[in-house]
């Protein structure tokens, strides 16, 4: 049976947590410094309390420390990654090699050592050539179809694959873009990208007419797969990552969920050949929807084969959902044929048919499918496709708790020479078979009266634990004395 993962992004704590609980079975997140995102930088401390939530549901923390390093860098960076050993992380995804061998040669203990999407691994050759120097898991170019990765885990089975499944495209395989670093002298590979391929730009002939004029050639639309996650699964990759360390809370809420939702059923119809990697069931308070969280138009990009109509030259920023067109127009006012809602502060936006530019606006107002903006957008025109990329009302969904993640378990209450016993088990799929058992010293008086309900009422009180009772079973007619309500209490704290 294979073990599968979803990967969630944290930019910080906060979203990390949140990733658990909305069901990632890890995540991914950057120390203070040597990540691939300088402005998603955490302290050892946050990462220590992130691993200490994780780790409750069997989940893992990966930190990435995935930047090209510097001679002068190597004694800080070890010193960090020997911290991070410290607060128990369990990967470090690498693309230096030359901090790869000073990692096996400094870990005391088994981290797990990945080979991060900078090193560019498209090839089987690749893949085996990097696990010969010690990674166990390689991230896999984003550009490759399912094909390509089934060839790979055939030839190289003994290596965990990771692929990305959603979010942001760069223009170039990641670790060989030296755009941004030639231009204005950031490294992408040193975590300081200026996003080039999110610039406008004129397209010129060979005679030097313009073709485009201020156009965002280079902008991909960002990638989802969650179509195509049972064919992903099935060509062997093990781990599937969800792109985002600069995304905010709710988007890794939302992204999470969804594609926990999807996972989970591909693995209920496949229940001898697959299973999670982390413990416990998630209870939604709102419904997961794709379209309504950033992103520039989806492509499923290359997962089976090269595709067209994969870039976005609009704009780079958030499109969001197609929510209808524009019927008519007042001074003040538009309406719009659609069967969507509108609230107040609703952020919508038009492609401008002179300027081929994104254009957005606040609703100010909506009285049904009536807007009022607080500024009449001057380009806006009967018939135009708007998009919806600010959903007030999905928002307030996702603030505060949106999700409880449980693990399910099953208690059994019994005799003991000199008093009673309880014994806890994890009900889950994992094979885990982990249990604990305490027992407490308490006269057996005959009950006078039925004592069950009692019993099962006071052993259920799990409060705010991250556990859920599934069942009680009384063995050893326990039921038939009286055992206070106190010493039950006592008896389920000792577990």
């Amino acid at each position: 049976m294979r073990t599968i993962e979803l990967l969630a992004p944290a930019k910080n704590l906060e979203c990390g947590i949140a990733a658990i609980d909305h069901g990632a079975d890890a995540v991914y997140i950057g120390a203070a410094k040597f990540g691939a995102r300088q402005s998603a930088g955490n302290t050892v401390e946050d990462i220590a309390t992130l691993c200490n939530y994780a780790h409750q549901f069997g989940a893992k923390v990966h930190v990435t420390v995935n930047t090209i390093i510097y001679n002068n860098e190597m004694d800080d960076m070890l010193q960090l990654v020997r911290e991070l050993e410290k607060v128990h992380v369990d990967a470090l995804l690498i693309q230096d090699m030359g901090l790869l061998k000073a990692c096996k040669e400094t870990l005391k203990t088994k981290i797990a050592l990945h080979a991060s999407t900078q090193c560019d691994s498209r090839t089987a050759e690749k893949v085996a050539w990097l696990a010969s120097l010690g990674f166990e898991r390689v991230v896999l170019a984003r550009e490759l179809s399912v094909k390509e990765i089934s060839a790979i885990h055939k030839a190289v089975p003994q290596v965990e694959l990771e692929a990305f499944v959603h979010g942001a495209l760069c223009v170039s395989y990641s670790g060989i873009c030296y755009a941004s670093q030639y231009c204005f002298g950031r490294s992408a590979n040193r975590g300081a990208c200026s996003q080039f391929c999110r610039m406008a730009f004129d397209l010129k002939d060979s005679d030097g007419k313009i073709i485009e004029k201020q156009r965002y050639l280079l902008s991909l639309k960002d990638m989802c797969q969650i179509d195509n996650l049972e064919e992903l699964i099935q060509s062997g990759a093990c781990a599937f990552k969800i792109e985002g360390r600069l995304k905010d809370i709710n988007y890794v809420k939302n992204v999470v969920s969804a594609y926990n939702k999807r996972l989970n059923e591909i693995v209920r119809k496949y229940p001898n050949q697959f299973k999670r990697a982390s413990l416990g069931k998630v209870e939604y308070s709102f419904t997961p929807d794709l379209n309504k969280t950033f992103n520039r138009g989806y492509t499923n990009y290359f997962v089976q084969g090269r595709q067209p109509n994969i870039f976005s030259p609009n704009t780079p920023k958030a499109l969001g959902e197609f929510v209808g067109k524009v019927k008519e127009l007042r001074r003040d006012s538009f309406n719009v044929a659609s069967t969507a809602s509108f609230a107040n502060g609703d952020g919508l936006c038009f492609i401008n048919s002179e300027t081929k530019a994104l254009e957005g606006f606040r609703v100010n107002r909506a009285v049904g499918n009536r807007l009022f903006p607080y500024k009449m957008p001057n380009g806006l025109q009967p018939g135009m496709g708007l998009y919806r990329n600010q959903d007030q009302a999905f928002e307030k969904e996702l603030s505060g708790n949106s999700a409880k993640r449980l693990i399910a378990i099953t208690m059994t209450f019994g005799l003991t020479e000199n008093g009673y016993s309880l014994e806890i088990k994890l009900v889950d799929e994992l094979e885990t078979k982990l249990s604990a058992k305490a027992t407490i010293n308490f006269e057996h008086q005959a009950a006078q009266k039925p004592q069950r309900e009692n019993i099962i009422k006071q052993l259920s009180k799990l409060g705010n634990t991250i556990y859920n009772c599934e069942n009680i079973e009384i063995v050893d007619e326990a039921d038939q004395y009286f055992i206070p309500s106190s010493i039950l209490a006592e008896l389920r704290v000792m577990q």
